[in-house]
């Protein structure tokens, strides 16, 4: 491709990929979920029994006033019908006999029409697939972090979102944790002046896939596990056998995953974003150390006003630096000091205080009457702010524009990893700006006949 033609082609990539979202996907458009009364119960599916969606299936089943298990669905037959067992078994010890279907393809789930909402928690080379089909069939969304695989797939999942007018939650739950809400509070307020930088710790970047082969595993479809990725013999690393109690390293692998770019920095890039106000934007340029390939660390996020985001493979979690002060908060623990006076700090359970007790300090010191006051889920509840966003019609916590651009900004990280160069962005048109790439970089190729609605 000519540069001209190239240019053309990455200024023309938000618009297309908006457009693709018009048709549905092997799904008639006459199919759409039956809107509920205000008073109903959310009826809900679950795609994707592993161990995340084990314990997001129990919360969401555990609140037995708004919601009401339909289905599930997984490609293996005995975590498949495990799910089933857990909740046929959790109603009957309520005293009541529900009929809970099970499925191996979530096309027959998005068929039903009396399922309002999917919870997805398959792979992430899965997520935007049957996100984008589950809003062409009129079903409300809550799809575990990263919500995309890639920029393309942002696009798809923001344009079909508001196309179909439904409600998506990313599980990106540290938004609904009290220590980042307020870490990012006082950074929004000024507390610790002009920001300068930000630094990130979540691990390194993914890899192609290179495992051995092993014997198939009795009752898993592998190849419908595969689905939009390259064929491959079965592993066990990337599909456990069975039901298990742990979180499968699929997710080291790039054709499935992101490694920890798209794994812990989905949440920690997510706070970043947060934090300097850019939750409908990103950054301007992704720059790379030397500008080489087989780098873990170090690629940094660039934003309009100078800011910069770091990638670091170790550290507090998230360590905001501004000209007064400094703000760090990870899950469970936070920092603040301003013109080096330590106002909060809890750290670890050595500590003579609590993080309880630092947070309602900074809550009733500083943030006694903020300017800008952030989105505050209801006593912590992620899950149950999603039911409430699907009676109110109003976003959650953590929709699709946030999920998706969150997303987007660890998949820049991935790219720059993996052609070994920074390049330049443009935020607003989800596209290269500059020499040196190629828009080819920002889909994920699919196999077969899987594709996006």
């Amino acid at each position: 491709m000519n540069p001209t033609h190239r240019s053309t082609a990455r200024r023309s990539f938000l618009k297309a990929g908006l457009a693709a979202t018009a048709a549905p996907f092997l799904l008639p458009s006459s199919v759409w979920a039956a809107e509920s009364s205000p008073n109903a119960k959310i009826r809900m599916a679950f795609i994707g029994m592993g161990k995340q969606n084990g314990g997001l299936l129990r919360g969401f089943m555990s609140n037995e006033a708004d919601v009401q298990v339909m289905a599930v669905c997984d490609v293996d037959t005995t975590r498949r019908e495990n799910a089933k067992k857990v909740v046929t078994d959790y109603y009957t010890s309520k005293g009541r006999k529900e009929t809970v279907d099970s499925y191996n393809d979530f096309r027959e789930v998005l068929a039903r029409t009396d399922v309002d909402a999917v919870c997805i928690a398959t792979p992430d080379h899965w997520h935007a697939i049957i996100t984008t089909a589950a809003l062409a069939a009129g079903k409300d969304v809550y799809c575990e972090k990263p919500l995309v695989h890639s920029i393309e797939e942002a696009v798809a999942v923001m344009g079909g979102t508001a196309k179909h007018n439904r409600i998506l939650q990313t599980g990106s739950m540290q938004r609904s944790s009290k220590e980042f809400r307020t870490a990012c509070e006082i950074v929004r307020n000024g507390f610790i002046g002009e920001v300068k930088s930000v630094i990130c710790q979540f691990g390194v970047p993914g890899k192609l896939c290179d495992l051995p082969e092993q014997p198939a595993e009795p009752g898993l479809d592998w190849d419908r596990w595969l689905g939009p990725a390259p064929s491959r013999p079965y592993s066990s690393v990337l599909s456990p056998r069975g039901v298990h109690d742990n979180f499968p390293d699929w997710r080291l692998f790039s054709e499935y995953g992101g490694g920890y770019v798209t794994d812990w920095g989905a949440h920690h890039l997510d706070i970043a974003q947060w934090a300097l106000g850019m939750d409908e934007s990103g950054p301007v340029e992704v720059r790379l150390p030397d500008n080489k390939k087989g780098l873990s660390e170090g690629a940094q996020l660039v934003y309009a006003n100078g800011v910069t985001v770091t990638h670091k493979n170790a550290g507090f979690g998230v360590d905001i630096t501004g000209s007064e002060g400094t703000v760090k908060v990870n899950r469970g623990k936070i920092e603040v000091i301003v013109k080096g006076e330590t106002l909060a700090s809890f750290t670890d359970k050595s500590s003579n205080t609590s993080l309880d007790r630092e947070v309602a300090k900074l809550d009733a010191t500083l943030l006694k009457d903020p300017k800008v006051k952030l989105y505050r889920t209801k006593n912590g509840n992620h899950l149950q702010d999603f039911i409430s966003s699907v009676r109110s019609r109003q976003k959650p916590c953590t929709h699709e524009i946030i999920g998706a651009r969150s997303a987007s900004v660890c998949n820049l990280m991935n790219i720059a990893y993996t052609h070994g160069t920074g390049f330049g962005w443009d935020p607003a048109a989800m596209s290269f700006k500059g020499p040196g790439t190629d828009a080819a970089w920002l889909k994920y190729s699919y196999r077969g006949e899987w594709k996006l609605s």
